[in-house]
C-alpha cells in the first residue's frame, strides 16, 4: 500500500509568474473565442492541462484531460490553482467559468496516478497554506466563479463544482460522490462545503451512499442552479458570468462575502447582522449614491423592479 508523506506540497517557481491565457481548443470554446487577439494568443500553450482565456472582465478556465475525464493529477492541481489564484488577484476581472474540455467537468482525482505515485504524493496537514490534493478546492475567492458542468463531476470534481458560486448543469450529467467506492475520503471541502449548500440530510445521501445523482434531481436541491440542453452548460455560464460582471462590482462583493461569512464563519445572528453593516456601509458611499443619483436622474428607468435576464 502506498504511504502518504505528509509534508509540503512543493509548487514550482511559476507559481507568480504570469499567467498565459490560450485559446481554448475545444469545438465548444472555439465558437465564444474565435475573436482573441494577437496578443492574447501569444504564449498559447492549447496541449496544457489546463487552459484559460479572458474575455474582457471574464476569465474563462478549462481543464483539458479529456482523455482521463478531466480526472485532475498533480500536475493540473498546480495550474487550477495558479489560475484562479491569478483571477483572484487581477482587479480588471470579475468572474470566472469553469468548465471541462471534452464532455466532461472533472472524474475527480486521478486516481491512476495515486495507485502508481509509490509515495510521491505529499500532502500538507495545516489545510490553510497549501492547495488540496485537486488544487483551489480549498480557496476562499473574493470574485464569484460559475461552473459549467457537463458529463461527470464526481467525487473530487464534485468538490471542485461545490468550490462555485453557481453550477450551470447539462441534462445528462451526473454528480456524486463516487469516491465512496474506492475508500477515497472527501478532503477537498466536500463535506464541509456540501452540507451547507444542500442541507445535512441530503448532503449525508450522497456522501455514504456514493450513488449518482442526475441534472433535475440536482437542481431541486439546490446542488445546480440552472439546468440546459447538452452542449449548452458552457455557452449559458458565459451568459451568466457577463450579466453578473455588469452590476457594481463592491456591492455584489459586499453582499456575496457577507453571505459566506454568515454560513461559515460567524458565531451568531446578531455578528453576523453587524458584519453585513459594517462591510456594506463604505459601499453606500461607493456605489449606492451613484446608483440612487442615477435611478433619480432617469438613467435607471425600471429600478429595481426592471426585468432581469438572471
Amino acid at each position: 500500500m502506498m504511504a502518504l508523506t505528509l509534508r509540503r506540497i512543493s509548487v514550482n517557481n511559476g507559481f507568480r509568474r504570469a499567467i498565459h491565457h490560450v485559446t481554448l481548443n475545444s469545438v465548444k470554446g472555439q465558437r465564444f473565442y474565435s475573436n482573441m487577439s494577437k496578443e492574447e494568443r501569444k504564449g498559447a500553450d492549447p496541449g496544457g492541462t489546463v487552459i484559460s482565456e479572458r474575455r474582457g472582465t471574464v476569465m474563462v478556465i478549462g481543464i483539458n484531460r479529456p482523455e482521463a475525464r478531466n480526472a485532475v493529477n498533480q500536475e493540473t492541481a498546480q495550474r487550477l490553482t495558479k489560475e484562479l489564484s491569478a483571477f483572484d488577484q487581477d482587479n480588471s476581472l470579475n468572474v470566472a467559468v469553469l468548465y471541462g474540455v471534452g464532455g466532461n467537468f472533472c472524474a475527480g482525482f486521478d486516481l491512476k496516478e495515486l495507485a502508481q505515485s509509490s509515495g510521491s504524493l505529499k500532502l500538507e496537514e495545516d489545510v490553510s497554506c497549501c492547495p488540496s490534493p485537486m488544487g483551489p478546492s480549498r480557496m476562499r475567492l473574493s470574485k464569484p466563479v460559475i461552473a459549467a458542468v457537463s458529463g461527470y463531476a464526481v467525487a473530487g470534481g464534485l468538490e471542485l463544482a461545490l468550490l462555485a458560486d453557481l453550477r450551470v448543469v447539462e441534462e445528462s450529467s451526473i454528480m456524486g460522490v463516487f469516491c465512496r467506492r474506492f475508500g477515497v475520503p472527501l478532503i477537498d471541502g466536500g463535506t464541509v462545503r456540501l452540507p451547507q449548500l444542500i442541507g445535512l440530510s441530503r448532503a449525508l445521501d450522497l456522501i455514504l451512499t456514493g450513488r449518482p445523482v442526475k441534472a433535475q434531481e440536482a437542481l431541486t436541491f439546490g446542488l445546480a442552479n440552472r439546468v440546459v440542453p447538452d452542449g449548452q452548460a458552457l455557452q449559458v455560464a458565459l451568459e451568466l458570468a457577463e450579466q453578473v460582471s455588469a452590476f457594481p462590482q463592491l456591492c455584489l462583493r459586499a453582499d456575496r462575502n457577507s453571505a459566506y461569512h454568515a454560513v461559515f464563519d460567524s458565531s451568531s445572528f446578531t455578528q453576523s447582522m453587524q458584519y453585513e453593516f459594517d462591510h456594506g456601509l463604505p459601499v453606500i458611499v461607493a456605489e449606492a449614491v451613484t446608483g440612487a443619483t442615477k435611478f433619480t436622474l432617469g438613467a435607471g428607468r425600471g429600478g429595481t423592479f426592471s426585468k432581469s435576464k438572471l
